[in-house]
């Protein structure tokens, strides 16, 4: 029988950690009872580890009882991490790391849900790795991970044994997504129409908020952000942007790029799509009335900008989060 720890990173926890530990634990017997229902033998085993024994209520709400605690754990065979941050180092969490080290080494696979990322690449162990984590703390992960390639669109990545989550109650599809590997394809639908979770969600995109990395120290770059953030309406080209504040083409690009994590093009794109997203959910404006007031005059190009950012069309969005738009149809 294979073994599955759950982590409890007390300490580090927040209310969405508990969701995630007990949504896990609950999603798991369901599948584990569904499979012996089916005259299968138990293939897992899951337990539910603490990190330190020192109980702690998190907003003096919950504390969770682990059935365990890591340092009894000699091998286990997965480790999920729910959503928690690795907050400043201590003895304890500097003992969590080795452990995740020790147990990956000698073949553990990882999952990472949400904010989860930031402990397991605190270990190295993500270095020259592809991961996901909440798309609103991909800039912070960004700069304090540089050696992990972040991807803050998708929902799910799987490298080899790495799986990591984009973050908040998607962990729930993680989950679905870890059972139908250690399970099968059959007790993952029958777990999702239990719990009513969509199946084969694979992209973060359509509930990014945007909102620019402003948190750095090039106030050209902040200056060019801020005129990009004004002019909504217009078609601004790099070149123009760049004899604005009178720097050379490629050392505003470089700048811009070092700065923020876009390319000017990028963030000019990704700021118009926001307001148009902000439009499409809140007014009653046509698509092309939209497409206008973000700078764009090609239908085609705006859809096509539209749908490389949320992963819908413009309609399609429309439909999904303005409820007047639908009642009109």
């Amino acid at each position: 029988m294979k073994h599955i720890t759950l982590l409890y990173p007390e300490g580090l926890c927040n209310l969405s950690t508990i969701a995630c530990i007990v949504g896990t634990v609950e999603i798991f017997a369901t599948a584990n009872n569904y499979w012996m229902r089916a005259g299968n033998k138990q293939q897992f085993r899951l337990v539910v580890a603490g990190t330190t024994p020192k109980e702690q209520f998190i907003h003096k709400l919950v504390a969770l009882n682990p059935d365990t605690y890591i340092k009894d754990i000699p091998k286990t065979d997965l480790i999920i991490i729910p959503s928690a941050m690795p907050g400043e180092k201590t003895a304890a969490r500097q003992e969590m790391f080795d452990w995740i080290r020790r147990q990956h080494k000698a073949g553990a696979e990882i999952a990472t849900m949400c904010s989860g990322a930031f402990i397991l690449a605190a270990t190295g162990i993500m270095d020259g790795r592809n991961c996901s984590t909440h798309w609103s703390n991909a800039d912070k992960f960004r700069s304090m991970y540089p050696a992990v390639h972040l991807y803050s669109d998708k929902l799910i990545t799987d490298e080899n044994g790495i799986y990591t989550n984009g973050g908040a109650y998607s962990f729930l599809n993680l989950v679905l997504y870890i059972i139908e590997k250690y399970y099968d394809r059959q007790t993952a639908i029958f777990c999702s129409k239990v719990f009513q979770i969509e199946l084969d969600r694979d992209s973060q995109s359509a509930f990014v908020i945007f909102t620019g990395q402003k948190q750095h120290g090039d106030a050209m770059v902040q200056q060019a952000q801020a005129y990009i953030e004004k002019n909504i309406d217009e078609k601004i080209s790099v070149e123009d942007l760049s004899s604005r504040f009178a720097v050379g083409r490629r050392n505003f690009d470089r700048r811009f790029i070092k700065a923020t994590g876009n390319t000017p093009l990028e963030y000019a794109q990704r700021v118009k799509m926001e307001s148009a997203k902000k439009a499409l959910e809140s007014t009653r404006k046509t698509i092309n009335e939209v497409m206008y007031d973000v700078g764009y005059s090609d239908v085609k190009a705006f859809r096509e900008v539209f749908r490389k950012i949320t992963g819908l069309s413009p309609l399609a969005y429309k439909n999904k989060y303005n409820r007047e738009a639908v009642s009109e149809h």
